[in-house]
This record gives C-alpha cells, sequence and structure tokens, in this order.
C-alpha cells in the first residue's frame, strides 16, 4: 500500500457528539484526547512521517467562552501527550494574540522527536489569513517560493486530510500545504475515533491517481 508521507487529521464533530451524549457542548473536546493520541500512534505505526492536528481556529474564538476555555485545555493537554509520546512537536498560530495559551509558547519552534517518533504538528489559534499575510510585504514572491514565506513554512505539503464529523469543507486547513492533498471524509464524530478510519482512508489514497496538476 502507498503510504501517505504527511497526514492532516480535521477532527470534528466533537460538540454534536457530547449533545446526542446529552452532554454540554464543551465537553466533546476532552473527549477527543483519546482519539488524537491513538491516531498518531496508527499513523506512525503505518510510516507516515508527519501528521498535522487542528486544533483551534481564530473564527473558533468567537464562540461562547466556556467552550474556548475547553478546546482551549484540550489543546494544551493534546500538545503535552504529543510530547509524552516523544513527538517532534510544533504549535502554529498566532502566538500574538491574547487566545493564544501561554503553555504552548515553547512549542513554536520544533521540538526534536525520541527515537522512533515523527512530526506532529498541532494548529492553534491558527487563521489561513494570519499564515498567508506575511506574503503581502514579501518580496520577489512566486509559486517556487511562496511556502518559504508563509508563516507554516516549517510544515510539509500535505498528501492526505481526513476529516472526521460527515462536513467536506477544508475550514482553511493549511491553504498552501494543501493545495494538491486527497481529501477524505469519515461520517462518525472525532470522539468515536476508531482505528478502521484511518485504515479505510489508506486504502481509499492508495487507489487514488496522484498527478499534481499534470
Amino acid at each position: 500500500m502507498r503510504i501517505p508521507k504527511h497526514v492532516g487529521i480535521i477532527p470534528d464533530g466533537n460538540r454534536r457528539w457530547a449533545q446526542n451524549k446529552g452532554m454540554g457542548k464543551d465537553k466533546g473536546y476532552e473527549n477527543g484526547l483519546d482519539p488524537g493520541i491513538e491516531s498518531y500512534r496508527q499513523l506512525r505505526d503505518l510510516g507516515v512521517e508527519e501528521v498535522t492536528f487542528y486544533g483551534f481556529t481564530t473564527d473558533n474564538t468567537r464562540r461562547p467562552s466556556y467552550q474556548t476555555e475547553s478546546f482551549t485545555k484540550a489543546c494544551v493537554e493534546a500538545a503535552n501527550r504529543l510530547l509524552d509520546e516523544g513527538a517532534s512537536l510544533l504549535v502554529i498560530g498566532n502566538a500574538d494574540s491574547k487566545m493564544f495559551p501561554k503553555e504552548l509558547l515553547p512549542y513554536t519552534k520544533r521540538t526534536k522527536e525520541k527515537p522512533g517518533q515523527i512530526k506532529a504538528n498541532l494548529l492553534v489559534n491558527y487563521g489561513w489569513y494570519w499564515d498567508l499575510n506575511t506574503l503581502a510585504n514579501a518580496k520577489g514572491v512566486n509559486k517556487n517560493n511562496i511556502h518559504n514565506n508563509i508563516q507554516s513554512n516549517d510544515v510539509s505539503r500535505l498528501d492526505l486530510i481526513i476529516r472526521w464529523g460527515g462536513r467536506r469543507r477544508l475550514s482553511g486547513f493549511l491553504p498552501v500545504q494543501s493545495i494538491y492533498a486527497d481529501f477524505y471524509v469519515v461520517e462518525d464524530y472525532w470522539p468515536d475515533f476508531n482505528k478502521k478510519h484511518i485504515n479505510e482512508a489508506l486504502t481509499w489514497y492508495d487507489k487514488q491517481d496522484i498527478t499534481l496538476g499534470g
């Protein structure tokens, strides 16, 4: 089977999952932590070299404070779990904003992985317009060096993006790196993560014709 080098994870459906369980919307985020580390381990063991998780966006910060506090806490815990696992962690997002958790500031520079581990990127207080705004004042930018001039320049091109929760949109997920990525949708909500989801996504990916526009 052809294994993608870089997989993006959009862990959607946390709030809908919580509501279906009779819980408050904020309870869905903490139930997305175990799926995060399970998916990291599974992709690592399958031979994937880099994984990017969508934490929360600058648009998400408009939600009620009880929700923003919950998903911010979940992102800090997710980062700690990935560090404990030994991943080469990089947290990407607008760190100048008060919505960026100060606990994650040390990880805006990539950490070194432990033996046998891989790169893990976590998008926290991320916005596509924040990512690309450096292009406005950059000189000599062309299609060959756009990637070098954006905020997320240490994140490689995505091969496959998997979104849980049934919705079919990228929601601003790394627009430069995702330009040629294949996009697979899982109908189940993220807290209902099952290893079969990734196995099915990779089986589907293996059947795609990869041309990169050529």
